[in-house]
């Protein structure tokens, strides 16, 4: 499923600006202007190279990944050999680093669901999620700026033997001091009605502001013509 969205030469690879816009858009259904083909600031959505890792080294029982760097179309990416800690790196410069220990499942199919559950989770936790998260406590990110950026994530699997699994959303957590805050979205992750495993993902959100509705309003308005003027033919 991630052929189409990146090239491969021996252990390095590439992203052009319009496989990353694709994979945010029609895969992950992520309108983040940061994705867009003529952003002058492109970034690679980081649940691509979440993906990436986990077609090229498998799906172990417990991971952690740190975003490092941002990654745009000019970033040739060197995946080194697997281990139980191992960096992805570009020009000298850590990227994304993976740490990981358990037994390893390649198994095709589950690494498939995982992730395309996983990133339909990710990719659509903005605005649906974070904003009325925010709002519980009176405050919202700068719409001119909604800078949210992807910290780390999770996965610890209780069971790598299944060959499927679904995603069920957790309840979200979000603190703030001050213009920062930090958001922690939790899932719990099934194969047939019974729970297999969890994970998190945690965000960084910067510019935060005082809650006011209908800025709140124009901003998700704004988001939805978007998606709808953007959104890829099937």
């Amino acid at each position: 499923m991630l052929e189409p969205y990146y090239q491969q030469q021996a252990n390095q690879i590439t992203i052009t600006r319009e496989q990353g816009s694709s994979f945010a858009k029609g895969v992950a259904d992520d309108y983040n202007p940061l994705h867009d083909v003529d952003a002058k600031k492109f970034c690679v959505p980081g649940d691509l190279l979440f993906s990436l890792v986990l077609k090229h080294y498998g799906l172990s029982e417990s991971m952690q990944f740190s975003f490092v760097g941002m990654v745009d179309e000019t970033t040739v990416l060197t995946f080194p050999e697997g281990g139980a800690q191992f960096d992805i790196m570009a020009n000298d410069k850590v990227m994304l680093s993976v740490t990981r220990k358990g037994e390893t499942s390649t198994c095709s199919s589950l690494i498939d669901s995982l992730t395309t559950n996983y990133v339909e989770f990710s990719g659509t936790t903005f605005p649906h999620v974070i904003i009325p998260l925010m709002g519980e406590q009176e405050v919202m990110i700068n719409p001119a700026r909604p800078m949210v950026i992807y910290e780390s994530m999770s996965i610890q699997m209780d069971d790598i033997s299944v060959s499927e699994v679904s995603l069920e959303a957790d309840k979200p957590e979000f603190s703030y001091d001050g213009k920062r805050g930090k958001i922690n979205l939790r899932f719990n992750l099934t194969a047939n009605g019974t729970k297999v495993g969890f994970g998190e993902k945690h965000m960084l959100v910067s510019g935060i502001r005082e809650y006011c509705q209908q800025t709140v309003d124009e901003l998700i308005t704004y988001y939805n013509n978007r998606k709808l003027t953007l959104k890829p033919a099937c």
